[in-house]
């Protein structure tokens, strides 16, 4: 059944589960809200945020070098015991979110690390496009704010779709890895590494 944008939103503002995650839980529940909180309950989700605000001073730092030893990337990862941070599914973690950074090159973890200047920046330009379009007035912020996730989207390592299932985002597997080892884990930094002209002997 075809489920409301405007309830996947309410859904994902209650629990802070994926759009994903929030619009499966509503079909399978046939639009029942309530039901479909408990749903993803019992994924798990809500073990995730709940998990969120622990402590993490464990984890590893993970390398990925493509195969043509063109790219790679860092990646920090922590967790809050040592035990999970020489698990061999936190590594496979780790490294997936090394490969992603080395497919997709996000430039920030999450929206909150961008700086409010190049928000702005992105915004103006963003307003600028919209009136050459000649929208109305009344609708530009809406368009703004619409295409302003887009551009998180692209910029923002949690909020790209995952380079393995982009049918997610990479915060919805971070979520539901975090549901699975039972502790919080945190994608504390990253860089990616990328050969650029002409190497001088």
């Amino acid at each position: 059944m075809d489920v409301s944008l405007e309830k996947i939103k309410r859904l994902r503002g209650e629990t802070s589960a994926g759009i994903l995650h929030c619009k499966e839980a509503l079909q399978e529940t046939r639009g029942d809200f309530e039901k479909a909180k408990k749903v993803l309950r019992k994924k798990g989700i809500e073990i995730a945020e709940m998990k969120s605000g622990k402590k993490t001073t464990q984890g590893k730092i993970t390398s990925y070098i493509h195969h043509n030893g063109k790219m790679g990337a860092l990646v920090e990862v922590h967790c809050q015991s040592d035990f999970v941070a020489k698990n061999s599914k936190f590594q496979e973690f780790s490294k997936n979110i090394a490969m992603h950074v080395v497919a997709c090159n996000p430039q920030w973890n999450s929206p909150e690390d961008i700086p409010a200047e190049v928000i702005e920046e992105e915004k103006a330009v963003l307003k600028a496009q919209a009136e050459k379009e000649s929208k109305p007035a009344k609708i530009i912020d809406k368009i703004i704010e619409g295409r302003i996730r887009k551009f998180y989207a692209r910029v923002c390592l949690l909020e790209q779709p995952f380079f393995r299932d982009d049918k997610k985002i990479t915060r919805d597997y971070l979520q539901e890895f975090i549901a699975k080892v039972g502790e919080n884990i945190e994608i504390y930094r990253f860089v990616r590494y990328e050969l650029r002209g002409e190497i001088e002997d």
